[in-house]
């Protein structure tokens, strides 16, 4: 009966403390999950198509760059894909709770954006996933201005790191209009 008991009992306390883990950021601090998940996946994608005219050698010169192969398609769809699960992660209590109603806004802005992102990236569209990663950009940039990183490295601005927003007065969805309807 004793056994019976102290079993019944320890399998209380580990739910209860699986329910404490589950309360608890699952990637670390906002700050930490943007730094370590975020920025590298949306770089992934962000990177996977563009174009660039530099000198070399005094003379100028154009060059373009895109996935080739189905697995570097693959990979960019894949970033996509961990953008929307990122955003979703964002909306979770351990994230949202405490910020304004707004975040739960961008939150879903990064989600919507990562599904057109996701769709380019299947197309195997370049140009779209050009666009798409700028529209990426805007809810971010939308949401530093809003919610800034605790910590800046030293001599870093918010307006290093984002692009200013127009009005502190607009909704994600004005911003997005006013940024050109991306």
């Amino acid at each position: 009966m004793i056994i019976k008991t102290g079993a019944a009992a320890m399998a209380v306390l580990l739910a209860g403390c699986g329910e404490t883990a589950e309360e608890a950021p699952p990637l670390g601090t906002a700050q930490q999950m943007m730094a370590q998940e975020m920025q590298p996946t949306a770089e992934i994608y962000w990177n996977s198509v563009g174009a660039v005219s530099e000198l070399v050698d005094g003379e100028p010169v154009f060059r373009e760059w895109q996935p080739e192969t189905d697995e570097e398609w693959q990979e960019v769809a894949d970033a996509a894909a961990r953008l929307g699960e990122l955003g979703q992660v964002m909306m979770t209590p351990a994230y949202a709770e405490g910020r304004g109603d707004d975040w739960n806004a961008y939150s879903q802005g990064l989600v919507d954006a990562a599904a057109r992102a996701g769709e380019a990236a299947a197309a195997k569209d370049p140009e779209a996933v050009f666009e798409a990663g700028g529209v990426v950009y805007s809810v971010c940039s939308a949401c530093h201005r809003m919610y800034p990183p605790e910590e800046l490295p030293e001599g870093v601005t918010v307006d290093d790191i984002s692009a200013p927003r127009p009005s502190d007065e607009l909704s994600l969805e004005e911003y997005m209009e006013e940024d050109g309807g991306q």
